[in-house]
């Protein structure tokens, strides 16, 4: 077969770094969650990691130097400085909540709140957990390797495993974690995610304008016993709400199709929204919710 060969020196970063990630692929996620010297929490993805070693119990995550500006992320920052980071693992139940969490929000900008996640104490360290994880990773930070200075260069944050929690949910009769039940996404190029025993799926990029994030939705949609994280993240990933002339507007355009729609209770609303986020369409589903 013919191949196409390149020399890493002769590509452009950003061409460079495209090729990388859909080439080794897919990738854990290391859903890391740290905080600042002033106490401000912050949460953030990294598919740049693994696990290198069981004794000592060691995970490594590197969170890249911008390929853009060559800024530095909030996340090595606060490892820098504090020498301790919670690893979070991603199961398929929270990837639009992890992904809207990857928004480049300011400096002291919560992301468990932007992205609706419940922060849970961790025992050993002061980073929180993230509760709806199924396994949880607190470490202390052991050392942090630069490999480079411009753009595109990772910084290995090395880990040791202080202490590890496992939701019962995912284990088997004999405490065993059984994959399945675990429902693991990693990460792939361009857009793309994969999900355990599933194949490939597709998540469009979070706004660079920043998504309004969960916390800034109405109280009955944040609290829906039917809306799922997930379909919170989809929602909140929008610069954006609608406005009220727009959302009058569509409920009169689908009042054909769905005639009892006005005095539809949140319950209804909230089901006819889900069923417009699983073709993808979150702005139908907003301005339902938003009715």
């Amino acid at each position: 077969m013919g191949m196409t060969s390149f020399d890493p020196k002769a590509l452009a970063t950003g061409k460079l770094h495209s090729y990388l990630l859909s080439a080794v692929a897919p990738r854990p996620i290391a859903f890391a969650s740290t905080i600042d010297e002033d106490g401000n929490s912050n949460l953030s993805p990294f598919s740049f990691f693994n696990v290198f070693s069981a004794n000592p119990p060691i995970m490594i995550f590197s969170p890249a130097r911008r390929v853009r500006d060559n800024t530095v992320k909030h996340t090595l920052i606060n490892a820098e400085a504090t020498k301790e980071v919670v690893i979070n693992v991603v199961n398929y139940d929270l990837v639009h909540q992890m992904s809207l969490s990857s928004t480049e929000y300011d400096k002291g900008v919560n992301e468990f709140e932007k992205a609706g996640l419940t922060m849970l104490k961790s025992d050993l360290v002061k980073p929180f957990r993230v509760a709806e994880s199924p396994v949880q990773f607190e470490c202390k930070v052991n050392e942090i390797v630069k490999l480079g200075t411009e753009g595109g260069a990772g910084n290995l944050i090395i880990c040791e495993i202080v202490k590890f929690h496992i939701s019962k949910d995912v284990l088997d009769e004999n405490g065993a974690i059984n994959q399945e039940k675990l429902d693991l996404v990693s990460r792939a190029g361009g857009s793309y995610y994969s999900r355990a025993n599933k194949g490939f799926f597709e998540i469009p990029k979070p706004l660079s304008t920043l998504g309004i994030g969960v916390d800034a939705l109405p109280d009955h949609v944040k609290n829906s016993m039917i809306l799922t994280g997930n379909d919170l993240g989809m929602l909140a990933n929008v610069e954006v709400l609608p406005s009220q002339e727009s959302v009058e507007a569509f409920i009169e355009d689908v009042g054909g199709k769905y005639p009892n729609i006005k005095n539809a209770t949140h319950r209804e609303k909230h089901k006819l929204a889900q069923n417009y986020l699983s073709f993808g369409d979150v702005d139908s589903a907003l301005k339902i919710v938003l009715s």
